[in-house]
């Protein structure tokens, strides 16, 4: 039982300890994101982050922190994020908060 409790703290890519893991941060890294903007329907505007891997970054929680610094709405769907509104600038800012590189975000 303890042996199971240890496995369940050790990264399955890496092999190390979660709190050691840098799985996420290399996949940030190695991303190619795309931010632009979109009209939609009455002439609502929608800021869209594609490009990013679901398999190594959670889409959900990333929408969540979106969402929450923005003061807005949005949704996370097909590996791309939707915010309301024109965020483009500010979008960019906050996902190298969360240590995406500067030169792999395009907008």
């Amino acid at each position: 039982m303890r042996f199971e409790n240890k496995m369940e703290n050790v990264c399955p890519k890496c092999g190390l300890p979660k709190e050691l893991c840098v799985c996420e941060t290399i996949s940030k890294e190695a991303q190619k994101i795309r931010i632009y903007t979109v009209q939609k329907r009455f002439k609502k505007v929608s800021t869209i982050v594609a490009g990013l891997d679901e398999k190594t970054i959670c889409l959900k929680d990333l929408t969540k922190k979106l969402k929450s610094a923005l003061a807005c709405g949005g949704t996370s769907k097909n590996g791309k994020i939707e915010v309301q509104g024109n965020h483009v600038q500010k979008v960019r800012e906050l996902l190298i908060k969360e240590g995406f590189s500067k030169e792999s975000i395009e907008y």
